[in-house]
């Protein structure tokens, strides 16, 4: 592999292209020239030749040189913040604050800068360098520039310098369970879990267990024309929802249907259908539920009613709009948005307009149904702190949308193209991971002071106790990969981790709620220091937490500042896991990259370490034979919880498949239909599927909860804000 040249590795650096990482196992890695150019190329920056790359430096500058602010000031409270304003050379610079209250602050005070002027065009520019005052209010705010007759502003976004915990939860450690909701269907649903069985859920668990939080699976909008996504982490859109979690019988207006409609029998066909599945079935349950729903839609509402559903137009705006023409159009012509008819794939278009005008019915039943779901959030969310949840429902963000969807088609100017999101090779995942998603563009963002990114936080976090970032690590670098490329032909692409963190942390902020940060995977070990530092909480998992050595970290030596679990949705559950059922499902798709009875050798090896650790504890009596038959599997699952509880983690969460003794995954990174990826329906140890109802009065469901329970009534949590 030869070397970037020199003009190609300073391109790169100054945009934040990595041409050089160390992989999981510490190992610097050069990254081939080819990549280079073609996530450069991404970027909008042709960067093959070497005139190319003089041209694209140069443009830089010029680029620099010609703004008169940076596109967006991002300030942490009670700290100085310095930024550059470009004016004619010689001329006065004269700066304000416009706080978003209509206060305007004139104390900003300039400070040296020696940068010599550029030559643009015509004229000299020069650089001057200004302090803001320490004491700005949290918020979005504007930094105005007045130099002769010009002036100009950009946004300032001021960001909270330490999130934490909410103060209701004190001191205490808190627990909670952590669902697939789509496999978590009940007597009333229409075959796939939905809004009223989270609610359900959450009343249980906290009302009879004490659990403070119920962490969710993304729940982003899908798109509704079959064949509908099965991934929740492959939206179509990650600012709105998916209509199939509606229960439709909690829409107000229902009760006015006649009692001969064809809705009244629907559900129960949906539901002898999935008695007879062994899989999950979104497209004929969504099917019977968009017949009742468009019928719903028809019906009168009440004066108050029509009020609400305007001020929920008012409140979400032109976003709203294009998401519910995007779905209109993916009705009439499909979901990938390339292969409409070319006048249609930009939301700005004469024709979008002339669509949308001529299928007002139809753009309106898409925007009725996000009402709908907004109100059955909200009402979820209400119900769980009412029964005694301290958060709440705890949403789940995905690291990115799907490249055919409706973010893709009215975000696309701030979406990377001949790209995709994925993650290099690990020990899990050994080849890597494309996951086909467009990533950010981090110069787009700033450029648009990253409103697209703070409308998707909003959104995620306006009906909810807390948010878990899925990928939070992407916030601050992302595996690009070329397209057509395998997962190991990417490189790393740096943002502003600054902006982004600090945006989480505000509208978190002003929601009071938390934010929990997946931090598994290659991770530089600063970023951990960094989340912790801002009051962001990591994640550990029992089975990735290893000391320098690779042994088992002793429970004591956990952090405290992160949300624990024993296992994630990209593992099998618990007793799936002690059975080894993630080693041979990977060997049985091709996912190895060792013989399977090498990898089986080093799995059995490390999960006997981690029985030990488990005996040594006192919390198993002998260390079993996992090949025995007799072994008591949920006697074990039920050690290794209580062993969790033993770590000073602040928050500790269940995985429903664990309390309920499932042994499938639910998804197998690396793979799309080779395994039924998120559409495996909540089952028992012996695979028959558990209805909610049942979970209530399942023995070791209730085994757990009062484990946990016991646990975190008398703990309480470990460090605080960091001093």
């Amino acid at each position: 592999m030869t070397d970037p040249a020199p003009s190609l590795r300073d391109l790169a650096h100054r945009l934040g292209v990595a041409t050089e990482y160390r992989d999981g196992s510490q190992r610097l890695v050069a990254v081939p020239p080819a990549t280079v150019v073609a996530v450069l190329a991404a970027l909008g920056v042709a960067a093959a030749t070497e005139p190319e790359r003089r041209a694209a430096l140069a443009e830089l500058d010029r680029r620099y040189w010609t703004r008169a602010l940076p596109a967006t000031v991002v300030a942490r409270e009670g700290a100085p913040t310095t930024f550059w304003a470009h004016v004619t050379h010689g001329h006065p610079a004269e700066v304000e604050v416009r706080l978003e209250d209509g206060t305007r602050r004139g104390d900003v005070r300039q400070i040296d800068n020696f940068t010599a002027p550029f030559r643009l065009a015509d004229r000299l520019v020069g650089e001057a360098s200004f302090v803001l005052p320490s004491d700005l209010p949290l918020g979005y705010h504007r930094v105005a520039l007045r130099s002769g007759t010009e002036e100009h502003d950009t946004a300032l976004i001021v960001t909270p310098a330490w999130l934490g915990l909410p103060e209701r939860l004190g001191a205490r450690r808190c627990w909670g369970l952590t669902a697939q909701l789509y496999s978590v269907r009940s007597r009333a649903s229409w075959g796939v879990g939905d809004l009223t069985d989270l609610t359900d859920l959450a009343v249980w668990s906290t009302a009879r267990h004490g659990a403070d939080f119920l962490l969710v699976n993304p729940l982003h909008a899908a798109a509704t024309s079959p064949p509908m996504e099965p991934s929740p982490y492959l939206p179509t859109s990650r600012r709105y929802v998916n209509p199939l979690y509606l229960r439709i019988e909690e829409i107000t207006e229902f009760a006015d249907l006649p009692r001969h409609s064809p809705a009244r029998h629907l559900r129960a066909q949906v539901q002898q259908h999935a008695e007879r599945s062994r899989l999950l079935d979104r497209d004929m349950a969504w099917a019977a539920k968009r017949q009742v729903l468009e019928l719903v839609h028809q019906l009168p509402r009440s004066a108050g009613r029509q009020w609400a559903y305007a001020a929920y137009r008012r409140r979400e705006g032109a976003a709203l709009e294009d998401f519910a023409v995007w779905c209109a159009l993916a009705d009439r012509y499909g979901p990938d948005w390339h292969r409409w008819p070319t006048a249609l794939q930009h939301p700005d278009s004469a024709a979008v307009a002339e669509f949308a005008a001529a299928h007002t019915g139809a753009v309106d039943f898409h925007r009725w149904l996000q009402w709908q779901l907004d109100e059955q959030l909200a009402a979820a969310q209400s119900r769980a702190r009412r029964a005694g949840m301290t958060v709440g429902i705890v949403h789940d963000l995905a690291v990115g949308v799907h490249p055919t969807g409706a973010d893709a088609w009215s975000l696309h100017d701030a979406l990377a193209t001949g790209v995709t999101a994925g993650a290099p090779p690990d020990e899990f995942n050994q080849l890597g991971q494309d996951w086909s998603q467009p990533p950010w563009r981090p110069d787009r963002l700033a450029e648009q002071e990253y409103r697209p990114f703070r409308a998707m936080i909003t959104a995620v976090l306006r009906s909810s106790g807390g948010v878990r970032i899925d990928h939070i690590i992407g916030l601050f670098r992302l595996w690009w990969i070329p397209a057509g490329a395998p997962p190991t032909a990417g490189t790393y692409v740096h943002y502003d981790h600054e902006a982004l963190i600090g945006i989480v942390a505000l509208e978190a902020h002003r929601a009071g709620a938390l934010v929990i940060g997946e931090d598994l995977g290659t991770v530089e070990p600063w970023v951990r220091d960094y989340l912790r530092e801002r009051g962001l909480l990591g994640t550990s998992i029992l089975w990735f937490e290893s000391d320098g050595d690779g042994r088992p970290r002793p429970a004591e030596q956990w952090r405290h500042y992160c949300l624990s679990a024993v296992t994630t949705h990209d593992l099998p559950p618990t007793a799936g896991y002690l059975a080894g059922e993630h080693v041979r499902l990977r060997a049985e798709l091709g996912l190895l990259t060792r013989p399977v009875g090498e990898e089986l050798h080093a799995d059995r090896a490390a999960l006997t370490a981690w029985l030990t650790e488990v005996h040594r504890v006192g919390l198993i009596p002998t260390l079993p034979d996992l090949a025995d038959p007799a072994v008591d599997i949920a006697a074990l699952v039920n050690a290794l919880y209580r062993y969790l509880c033993r770590t000073p983690s602040r928050m500790l969460a269940v995985a429903l498949p664990d309390a309920v003794g499932e042994r499938r995954t639910q998804n197998q990174p690396g793979t799309i239909d080779e395994y039924p990826n998120w559409r495996v329906p909540l089952g028992g140890p012996d695979g028959t599927i558990r209805l909610l109802e049942e979970i209530f009065t399942d023995p070791q469901a209730n085994a757990v909860g009062a484990i946990m329970r016991e646990a975190v009534a008398t703990a309480r949590g470990g460090e605080g804000r960091p001093r």
